[in-house]
């Protein structure tokens, strides 16, 4: 059975630790898979604005051997010139692999749907899960990867957009105690919660909602944040960002951490607003490192994907 990885719960927990355990290996080994040896061709299609995502999975698909493919979705018009089950049809014949970056999450679940190839979910609104294993890459390459299970990991800020919600099923698949944190109004999907739960109960995790900074990121270990606006919403920036001043990443909130807390953020940064300059440019900041890890994290997803087929 074809295996496509659209959110983050997609992956067991020992599924996902393998994947991780890959991507350590790429790491260091960045030619150690070939899985696209042929060439063969991988369609990443984006109908957002990119960067990290596009340069890391065209970069990660010519290094296991493979043809990155890039559409662009503005011109292809997925869904309004052809359906997205007959748009799939066509692309599946000629590629081993699909990637999309798009809006509703019902989109990227329509083409797996008909899909004989793996899709991937690059972004959409509701999640973000090739991000999340980035990030879980990034703790366990600065703690090891057992340490990652049992790690307490915040994220602060808008806590009811995708990246919350993907850290809640992603952290919680790890084992990781989890706490998310955002102003009222601002909080995470109710559904999602719940699945975070009940995976949590399997892997010994924990999952806390709260519209408190201070309680989310006391003592923990890992400290996350995102943007206060997420694309589509940038018109409405001065108004958004209002609620959220309590929930900036300062030095102040920082010091309610681990000493040692790692400082994770998934950029675009706007430095002074939901994270300070001293913070994301000082010795706790292991960003950098996360956006080198979308490369390895999303080749190791890819050859294991690929590996199911």
């Amino acid at each position: 059975m074809t295996r496509h990885f659209l959110r983050d719960d997609d992956l067991a927990p020992a599924e996902q630790r393998a994947v991780l355990e890959l991507g350590l290996a790429l790491r260091e080994d960045r030619f150690a898979r070939r899985s696209l040896e042929g060439p063969r061709t991988v369609a990443f299609i984006t109908d957002k604005p990119t960067l990290r995502t596009q340069v890391s999975f065209a970069t990660g698909i010519a290094e296991l051997g493979g043809f990155p493919l890039l559409v662009d979705g503005n011109l292809a018009k997925i869904g309004v010139r052809e359906s997205i089950a007959d748009t799939t049809r066509v692309l599946d014949r000629q590629v081993s692999a699909i990637v999309w970056r798009t809006f509703g999450q019902e989109r990227i679940d329509e083409m797996a749907a008909v899909s004989r190839v793996p899709v991937v979910n690059a972004l959409t609104d509701q999640f973000h899960p090739c991000q999340i294993l980035a990030d879980l890459l990034t703790v366990a390459q600065h703690r090891g990867l057992d340490a990652v299970a049992g790690t307490t990991f915040a994220y602060i800020g808008d806590a009811g957009n995708n990246m919350a919600s993907s850290y809640l099923l992603g952290g919680a698949t790890a084992g990781m105690h989890v706490r998310v944190a955002g102003p009222e109004g601002f909080l995470p999907d109710a559904e999602v919660v719940a699945r975070a739960r009940e995976i949590s109960g399997a892997t010994g995790g924990s999952v806390t909602v709260t519209t408190s900074a201070k309680e989310a990121v006391a003592g923990a270990d890992v400290v996350a944040t995102d943007t206060w606006v997420s694309m589509g919403d940038e018109a409405e920036a001065a108004e958004r960002a209002k609620p959220f001043w309590d929930f900036q990443l300062n030095a102040e909130l920082l010091a309610y951490a681990a000493p040692d807390a790692l400082v994770l953020h998934c950029l675009p940064a706007y430095r002074g607003r939901e994270i300070t300059a001293d913070v994301i440019d000082g010795p706790q900041s292991v960003v950098w490192d996360e956006a080198e890890n979308r490369l390895h994290a999303q080749k190791a997803l890819l050859a294991w994907l690929l590996e199911q087929g």
